[in-house]
Formats: C-alpha cells, structure tokens, sequence
C-alpha cells in the first residue's frame, strides 16, 4: 500500500521520537523541575539489578498488599475487577502455581496455597526481547527489562514469550478508567493508551532519582530486598549467600533476577 509525503513525514517523526535514546518511562520524572546534574548525581546505579523476596515474612502480613498498592498507584494501574481486562505489574500468585515444577506430593498444604508476590522477572536471557518486531521491549545495561511504550504496536508477541505471565494488554483506554472512577492520576508518570502491553520496571523512573523501587519501600514486613547482584557487598548479595533461595522455572535458561528466600 502507498504511502505519500505527509503520512512518511509523520511515521518519521514518530519513530524518531520513540528511539530516542531512553524510553520515556525509564527517565520519567516528577513534575517539579530538576537539573540534570542533580538528576545523574541523585541517581541509583547497579551492573545488575536484583530483588530478593521473603515468602516466609510476607505470609506472616495475612493479606497485606501494601506493596502492590504503593506500585500500581505509582504506575497509574488501573483496577478493572475483571480477569479478562487485567493489568497487573506485581500481584499474588498460590505457591503451587508459582512454583509448580518443584512441588511434590508430599508438599505441606499450608505452603501448597502460599501466597507469593510476583512481577517481572527482569530476566537475564529474557525471550520477550528475542520476539519484540519493533525493539519497543530491550534490556538496559542494568539488566532491566524495559518498554518503549510509543513502539508498542500491540502484537503481543512478548506477552506470548513471557513464561511468567508478567504482561498486560491494554485492551481498554486506561486514562478513561480513572476519569469514570474519580481516581486521581500520579502525574510524574505517563498513563498507558489502549493497544499497548505493560509490565513491572523495576521502577526505573524512581532509582534515576536516587528511591528504591515502590513496592520495597512499602514492605513493612521487610520481606523485600532490593540492589546490585554484581555488588559482592551489597545487601541482595549478602542475603543470597547466607539463604537458601528458589527461582521460578529455571530450567528454561531465562535467568530471572527475582530470588525467593523459603
């Protein structure tokens, strides 16, 4: 099909702009004006970004989703009440169904239906990348699996690469979900637009200013721990060689960078 002069000028435009060389929801920031040098001297940095996750303490919250709320208002998440219009960056999943290749028959049942906090497994050899057509979904120096969301064109070919389950299709406008609920909207990071897919960032936009991602610095169980895995002092590192902890599906060679301490 042709294409004539204005139509090429603007899919120029609009490619140029999402190629910019940071996704917009990587460097979001707040409002209030900041210098850049304030910016990059604020900013956290790692050569891998981890997060270690303690079932056990989090049990012992019975329900508590504190985490989940402080991340999904952050990240203007909506709330549709409905499965099949979810979208979810970090939820609860049964221990059976989270890690399902390493129970037994013999498993105790309390841990069979164990809630477990799940997100985004920022996966070192993550697949969601090899499928993206348009490059909207890449890994950063960090490790951190990151969206593009003005490349999105919908495919959904990451979320079926996914095999954690960590994306959500838009497949209503979401802006218009907070209008209709009188939900006021976290203006220092851009709402999303019907037909794009979204996922946990590992609150990319926060750590640029120097702040732990959301839903750790909401964890008052201190079940969540947060930090450079390359780092052999750092806190992620220090938990990891002193506990005994699981990944979900390792046998499928994706590497996820999310640990659980049993």
């Amino acid at each position: 099909m042709g294409i004539d002069r204005r139509g090429f000028i603007r899919i120029a435009g609009l490619t140029a702009f999402g190629a910019m060389s940071n996704s917009v929801f990587d460097h979001a920031v707040a409002s209030e004006e900041i210098t850049e040098e304030g910016l990059v001297a604020a900013s956290l940095k790692a050569h891998r970004w981890a997060m270690v996750i303690d079932i056990k303490k989090c049990q012992e919250q019975h329900g508590c989703t504190k985490c989940i709320d402080a991340c999904h208002t952050v990240h203007n998440v909506p709330d549709y009440e409905n499965p099949k219009d979810e979208i979810k960056w970090i939820w609860h999943e049964t221990y059976e169904h989270t890690f399902h290749e390493q129970e037994h028959e013999h498993l105790p049942e309390h841990l069979r239906h164990l809630p477990v906090l799940v997100l985004c497994n920022h996966c070192d050899n993550p697949p969601c990348v090899r499928v993206c057509p348009t490059k909207a979904t890449f890994q950063r120096n960090d490790g951190i699996v990151a969206m593009d969301m003005h490349r999105c064109i919908g495919c959904r070919y990451c979320v079926a690469a996914c095999p954690y389950g960590s994306r959500s299709f838009n497949w209503r406008e979401p802006k218009r979900w907070f209008e209709e609920n009188d939900v006021d909207i976290n203006k220092s990071f851009p709402t999303r637009t019907r037909g794009v897919v979204e996922k946990c960032n590992f609150c990319a936009e926060r750590l640029v200013k120097g702040q732990i991602p959301a839903c750790v610095e909401a964890c008052e169980a201190n079940a969540m721990f947060f930090g450079d895995l390359d780092d052999p002092d750092s806190e992620v590192r220090e938990i990891l060689s002193s506990r005994f902890s699981i990944r979900r599906k390792p046998n499928l060679g994706t590497l996820p960078q999310i640990y659980y301490l049993l």
